[in-house]
């Protein structure tokens, strides 16, 4: 996956959501956490604060005092971080506990109801923060009816201490679910982006030649889409049509005055004008090899998406036409090809690469000419053999440009092997020329095999 992915950008922006909401998740946990701890240390402090209250009564010298100190041992240990007192208006002690050592309890300058229970925070010994349970207490006339304050305290960081290891408990598991998110996330993209990969699977077959259109087969937020393409796809055939009937018509209005050329060829033949007759002839034929190919290219155009031609069937039918030539008839002419081979190009295709390779075969060869064709892998390879001179190494190239006439003695315009290039380029093929051994020369043509 590149920066340009729409999958990476996905999985990125979902890993990201992920990461943030369980982040933000797991801070309103420690604080939800923090808040129930302090409920419930509050509740504690205040049973506490029950318990100091309920044990106040006169000592045995008559003095007021806690005589049934709760039972915690935390209140006997010097600055155990648990901690109560009694306070008799407006700020004397009445009695502590041992934990407090040589300290005393700070209490709020305010005057809280009497009997009513609040909670505050107040500073403890060493200066450290206390969680506090404060009452106002009015005692009893035996007591001496006067008013105390009560308070019961415990030291704060045993909050924060218990809020960390939570934290701490926390973190694996939310590491576990933000993995198990993630790779539901990316899971979820792959699903969600499965159509996309459907409709380049789609294009990538019209492309070939192995369908014509994406069709319906997808969810509703992608079919606008793929209907939006089949239109785009529908307007170019129509576009197509129109250009091939054009170069069609063009093509078929220019056999007439072709046809006039060729005789106009004879007379000045007869007027032994040969020169002249031998240079009409050429601009004749080359302007026949432009029509053929306009005509190749418009049966190209309309021809099927997945064509298929027998081979043997059309090499035997070009070597019967090319027999007939004076040239072709003087030579020996050898097929080797396996009868059930089947080639991925329209038959009047293979009919014109075919013959364009014959003719030259036949012109060039001095006694025997051979066709051969076998399955090599997922291609079709047709060769031409012929005992002519061949075409050095070095000029091959310029053969195949289009133009490009080795025999400046012929009558030909240099457009034959290129139409074929052009022909088999159209149907993934290919076309190489060269010596195969001394005083051998061979084309060879490879087609994909028609699928099956």
């Amino acid at each position: 996956m590149t920066t340009g992915s729409l999958r990476l950008r996905l999985f990125v922006a979902g890993a990201v959501l992920v990461l943030v909401a369980l982040g933000l998740s797991g801070v309103g946990l420690s604080v939800l956490f923090e808040r129930h701890v302090e409920r419930q240390m509050a509740q504690d402090l205040a049973l506490i604060l029950d318990e100091v209250v309920s044990g106040l009564d006169r000592d045995a010298n008559g003095r007021l005092a806690v005589v049934d100190e709760p039972g915690n041992p935390r209140f006997d240990r010097p600055l155990s971080g648990l901690y109560w007192q009694v306070t008799r208006e407006p700020n004397e002690i009445v009695a502590r506990s041992r934990s407090l050592w040589d300290t005393e309890l700070r209490l709020p300058a305010d005057e809280p109801s009497v009997g009513a229970l609040h909670q505050h925070r107040i500073a403890g010994p060493g200066g450290r923060s206390l969680l506090a349970a404060e009452r106002r207490v009015l005692l009893p006339v035996r007591l001496g009816g006067e008013t105390v304050r009560v308070v019961v305290a415990r030291d704060a960081a045993e909050l924060t201490e218990t809020t960390r290891t939570f934290t701490a408990d926390l973190v694996p598991f939310l590491v576990i679910i933000a993995l198990l998110l993630i790779a539901a996330f990316a899971a979820q993209v792959a699903v969600g982006l499965a159509p996309l990969k459907a409709v380049r699977a789609r294009l990538g077959a019209i492309r070939s030649g192995t369908a014509d259109r994406l069709g319906s087969a997808f969810p509703e937020e992608v079919q606008p889409l793929a209907g939006e393409i089949d239109a785009l796809l529908d307007a170019r055939d129509k576009q197509v049509s129109v250009a091939r009937a054009r170069a069609a018509d063009l093509a078929h209005g220019l056999k007439t005055p072709l046809q006039v050329l060729v005789g106009e060829v004879d007379r000045l033949k007869a007027k032994g004008e040969h020169q002249i007759a031998k240079d009409v002839a050429s601009v004749g034929e080359t302007m026949r090899r432009h029509v053929e190919r306009e005509l190749a290219r418009a049966r190209r155009a309309a021809g099927p998406s997945d064509p298929t031609a027998r081979v043997r069937t059309t090499v035997e039918s070009v070597v019967a036409v090319v027999r007939r030539t004076p040239k072709g008839a003087s030579l020996d002419w050898a097929i080797d090809v396996a009868p059930d081979l089947t080639a991925r190009i329209p038959p009047d295709d293979l009919t014109e690469v075919l013959g364009n390779l014959l003719e030259n075969a036949a012109r060039h060869a001095r006694e025997r000419v051979t066709v051969t064709a076998a399955a090599t892998d997922d291609k079709a390879a047709i060769a031409i053999i012929d005992d002519g001179p061949g075409i050095p190494p070095d000029r091959v190239a310029e053969a195949l440009r289009r133009g490009g006439q080795l025999d400046q003695g012929g009558a030909g315009a240099g457009l034959g092997l290129a139409i074929v290039a052009d022909i088999l380029e159209t149907w993934d093929g290919s076309l190489a020329l060269g010596p195969t051994a001394p005083g051998v020369m061979t084309a060879t043509v490879l087609l994909p095999l028609t699928r099956r």
